[in-house]
């Protein structure tokens, strides 16, 4: 935050910024995971263990889980990667939404092909170079089409994820009728 003095308050963090006041909530998210690839042996061998775990929320349905298959997982199974370039695609979906609502432009349908690219050195080490959204999303009048590209943009400024990271999240969007 740079020369940013921060004010933390239970529930309300204060950002002061140069000569601005920016008031933000806090949320809070627990998630559970429980690993379930243990054959026997533990991590006594790299090859002897699956990577296959279980990712819960209280009240809501499992997750089955492993690494990339690369990294030894099962393909049958979620893993974090695509689950994290999901949560990108997903945020900017919901925002989109709302905005959407707001400004009187209906849509009829939303689906989107979200693409991440990682980059993984030698060491073994590796990052998110980028994530590029793909939504194609249909609107109920001809008119609306024109709005949802400014709509896009401004979803992408209040994604809470897309915020968050530390990489470009693009979109290259589609809108019919």
């Amino acid at each position: 935050m740079g020369n940013d003095n921060v004010l933390i308050i239970t529930g309300l963090t204060v950002i002061c910024h140069r000569s601005s006041v920016i008031e933000m909530k806090t949320h809070t998210y627990n998630t559970n995971l429980q690993w379930t690839g243990n054959t026997g042996k533990g991590t006594e061998n790299y090859r002897g263990y699956e990577r296959s775990h279980i990712i819960s929320v209280e009240g809501k349905p499992a997750i089955e889980a492993s690494s990339d298959p690369s990294f030894r997982g099962d393909k049958s199974k979620y893993n974090p990667e695509e689950m994290f370039v999901a949560s990108l695609s997903s945020c900017h979906m919901l925002w989109f939404l709302h905005l959407c609502s707001d400004a009187s432009v209906v849509v009829l349908e939303y689906s989107d092909a979200a693409l991440g690219k990682m980059m993984e050195s030698n060491d073994g080490n590796g990052k998110f170079a980028e994530v590029i959204l793909h939504p194609v999303v249909k609107v109920k009048e001809e008119w609306m089409i024109e709005k949802t590209a400014a709509l896009h943009d401004k979803a992408h400024h209040f994604c809470f994820i897309a915020n968050s990271v530390n990489f470009p999240v693009r979109h290259e969007a589609v809108c019919i009728f």
